[in-house]
Parts: structure tokens; C-alpha cells; sequence
């Protein structure tokens, strides 16, 4: 990337500013996927940051003037973008998730789950909004799905679990500055071993689902991220069985689990040819997420028994 000084006087505009930073990050071949999906919105994220300036701006702002502060505040985070390969998210400890604002660091998953699009709507048609008390975000990670469930389900409880201890510290975080401690318990838990008898109308499990050699695969941005969080196991199924065996011990009767598995459905599926799970079709993209019943999960038990 060019020198600041090199370019001082020539980048007047915040719009003059994203577009060179766009530009900067495509020369170095960065990769996106962590809350953008591109060069352009990447740089204006940060750039919005770096002038301590809201996500949805007035689009007449672009062709505000930067003073000289302003402008090295903006080329410094791009400069730490390209050298470090972090995602923006951690570089601006934010990261926006069905329309809320969350804090995240290097602890935690950046929050990225198709998932938001069923929170905005409800989980409609497989629950019925007003029936819904009691929720679990297993492996919650910065207890982002947990969160905005309660925010969706206002009448709920919510109980968001995770192993690591550290991404915890962050869930609880996330709760506070969301107001939920009256509604949201974060529980230190290896799946549902310290759950007791709970349970749920709704359990929401992003679980990690990525196998080993895939992870081996992955661009730097994505190596920033915990690697407990991604990889599980040598096929990327180590969790999400779990997560089918155990769902109905801790289901209500009318009770549906949603689970994320991304591009490892068909691995899924193939250990389990009678997997009656309903997949998703996404408007905003995304894939690989199977909502269930509790009748078809005990199905699934019983032949796993014999």
C-alpha cells in the first residue's frame, strides 16, 4: 500500500478513502466473509470506525472532508488490515448480528450464522412466536443467536452455553450491554452434561462443523479465529452428533432444535440416510441448516440404539 505521505492531499473524502482502501485490499488479495463479502465494504466499515462514525450513515457523508488526524486514524487500521490478515471485526472489536450490534475479539467466532434470518423471523413456521418461554443457544460462542432470540422472544428465557470459559467472559459481555441479566443465564457447559433436566422450546446450536483437513485449508483471516470454535473432529461431525443424541432429553414436546452444519450436510447426511430434518432455504445466502423435531430425534435414537 502506498505511503500515507504519498497519498496525502490526494485522498481528500471519505469516499476517496474507502475507494482507495477497496482498491488496497483487492492488490493484496485479502479475504472477506467475516460480516462483508467484499473489498469495498470491508474498507468502509473500517473507515466508519476510525472516525467513530454509525454503521448506517447518511450515504451524503461519503463526500465529507477528512482533516489530516482523521485520514492516518483510516490508513493505519487499513495499513492493519493488509499486514495482519485480521478480519475487520476484530480490529473494531464490533460485528453486527440480526441487526444488533455486538463486541467480539479474537475469544469468539466472528458472528456470521445464516441463522440471523430465522431470529428475524421468528423460527416461523416450525414455532409458534407466542408459545415460545424457554430457549438454549448451545455453544454460544459471543452469545450473539442467544441474545437476539431474546430481543425476538421478548416473554423468554434464554440460557446460552459454551466449554471455553473465555468465550463466555465475551457472551456475558454481549449480555450486559444488551440489558438481558434479568432474562439470559450463561452456563459453563460441555454441550448439555451441565444442564440437568433443562428443558426447551427452542434449542439453537451454531456448533464447530469444520473438518480438519478443511481447517488446514482456511485463508489467514479465517486462522484468527479460535480454532475450538471451528474444528470438529477429522469428518467436522464430532458436535453436531452430539448435539442430535442428546436434543431430545432436553426438548419440550412440541419443542425444535435448529442446527448449523454449513457445507457438512452432506457428509450428515450420509452417516445418517434417514435424517428427517427440514433444510433451510435462505433469501440472504447461506446453507447447511436442518430444524427438527423432537418426535424425529427420538426416531433418530432409537435406530442409533439398535
Amino acid at each position: 500500500m502506498e505511503s500515507l505521505q504519498s497519498v496525502k492531499g490526494r485522498l481528500v473524502t471519505l469516499r476517496d478513502w474507502v475507494r482507495f482502501g477497496a482498491s488496497a485490499f483487492n492488490e493484496k488479495g485479502l479475504v472477506y466473509g467475516h460480516g462483508t463479502d467484499n473489498a469495498v465494504d470491508e474498507a468502509l466499515v473500517l473507515a466508519l470506525h476510525a472516525l467513530h462514525l454509525d454503521h448506517d450513515l447518511d450515504a451524503g457523508f461519503l463526500d465529507a472532508r477528512l482533516t489530516e488526524r482523521e485520514s492516518a486514524r483510516v490508513y493505519a487500521l487499513y495499513q492493519r488490515r493488509i499486514d495482519e490478515r485480521r478480519p475487520a471485526a476484530y480490529l473494531t472489536r464490533r460485528a453486527w448480528f440480526a441487526g444488533l450490534s455486538f463486541y467480539v475479539d479474537e475469544r469468539v467466532l466472528v458472528p456470521r450464522s445464516p441463522i440471523a434470518e430465522l431470529v428475524e423471523r421468528r423460527f416461523e413456521p416450525w414455532v409458534q412466536a407466542d408459545s415460545v418461554e424457554r430457549i438454549l443457544d448451545l455453544c454460544c460462542g459471543s452469545g450473539c443467536i442467544g441474545i437476539a432470540c431474546a430481543r425476538a422472544f421478548p416473554g423468554s428465557r434464554v440460557d446460552l452455553t459454551d466449554l471455553d470459559a473465555e468465550a463466555l467472559e465475551v457472551a456475558r459481555r454481549n449480555v450486559r450491554e444488551h440489558g438481558l441479566d434479568s432474562r439470559v443465564v450463561v452456563i459453563r457447559s460441555d454441550l448439555y452434561s451441565d444442564l440437568e433436566r433443562r428443558q426447551y422450546d427452542l434449542i439453537v446450536c451454531n456448533p464447530p462443523y469444520v473438518d480438519k483437513a478443511s481447517h488446514a485449508r482456511l485463508p489467514p483471516e479465517y486462522r484468527h479465529e479460535p480454532e475450538v470454535g471451528l474444528v470438529s473432529g477429522a469428518e467436522g461431525l464430532e458436535h453436531p452428533l452430539r448435539v442430535l443424541s442428546g436434543a431430545p432429553r432436553h426438548l419440550l414436546p412440541s419443542g425444535v432444535l435448529v442446527l448449523e452444519v454449513g457445507a457438512t450436510r452432506s457428509e450428515l447426511e450420509r452417516r445418517l440416510p434417514r435424517l428427517d430434518a427440514t433444510w433451510v432455504e435462505f433469501e440472504r445466502g447461506g446453507e447447511g441448516v436442518a430444524v427438527l423435531t423432537r418426535p424425529a430425534l427420538e426416531s433418530l435414537e432409537l435406530r442409533a440404539r439398535r
